[in-house]
């Protein structure tokens, strides 16, 4: 009898959770006339931020003013304004995270400039061209793929004390076990489904703004508009400066949507 009262909450929960992921689905699909940034060209900005969320454009700004020595970044972890006048609003907001004393430690400074308004009008402007995701869609949709992975394992759980349950008579753990297997069979499904067609979602960039990001990706000409798109598609990892990349990734580390997490 208790087997049953497993089965019913394991096909619940199975149920539930794979119904919810289909509609986060349905919920975060765009038709084709609202891409309306699809066919533009990709600012430096924007890219970091389609490829690495607001953390991306901030560690952009900060290569960039460094190789153009408006800022000192060391090995250590501290960032040293040299030049306080910024030549747009995401350099004055990176400014105005180090702070009147003009040094401040660099995850510090990421994080209060990844907060900044000019980083939230770069993603608002994104958005509104269909090439980034909304925050509401990408937490509905990873939340649901999380509650999704949360039934496999509560039924493959339930499956296994059901089991242990049942009488050890030959053949009396079969039919329950293909009982347990059409749920796990559904949740597996769906996970796999959502891997294929939901998880660029998950990720700051929609499908059209993936494509663009793509498109950037070309031949290395070791121009300085190079190196900063190198940054900008793949993050800290294409910084070829040993230093830069040390001060750039203490206490943290960066992974890119294009060559995984």
């Amino acid at each position: 009898m208790l087997s049953l009262l497993f089965l019913f909450l394991a096909w619940s929960a199975a149920g539930l959770s794979c119904a919810r992921l289909c509609l986060a689905a349905v919920d975060t699909a765009r038709p084709p006339s609202a891409r309306l940034g699809a066919q533009r060209e990709l600012t430096l900005y924007e890219a970091a931020f389609l490829a690495g969320g607001p953390h991306r454009v901030t560690e952009l700004t900060l290569v960039s003013m460094h190789r153009r020595r408006r800022l000192l970044l060391a090995h250590t972890g501290w960032a040293t304004v040299v030049d306080p006048d910024g030549e747009d609003d995401l350099e004055r907001s990176v400014i105005g995270a180090i702070g009147p004393a003009g040094q401040a430690r660099i995850g510090a400074v990421r994080a209060a400039a990844s907060a900044a308004d000019a980083v939230r009008t770069l993603a608002d402007r994104l958005v509104h061209a269909g090439l980034a995701v909304p925050d509401r869609d990408r937490t509905q949709v990873a939340s649901a793929v999380r509650q999704v992975r949360g039934a496999t394992v509560l039924t493959a759980a339930l499956a296994v004390l059901s089991l242990l349950m049942v009488p050890q008579e030959a053949g009396g753990g079969g039919p329950l076990i293909i009982w347990f297997a059409l749920p796990l069979i559904l949740t597996l499904g769906a996970l796999a489904i959502a891997r294929i067609e939901v998880h660029p979602y998950t990720r700051w960039a929609s499908p059209d703004g993936r494509r663009l990001l793509v498109g950037l990706v070309g031949t290395v000409d070791g121009s300085e508009r190079a190196f900063l798109t190198a940054v900008a598609v793949h993050g800290v990892g294409a910084v070829d400066d040993p230093s830069l990349r040390a001060a750039l990734t203490v206490g943290r580390t960066s992974g890119s949507p294009l060559t995984g997490h």
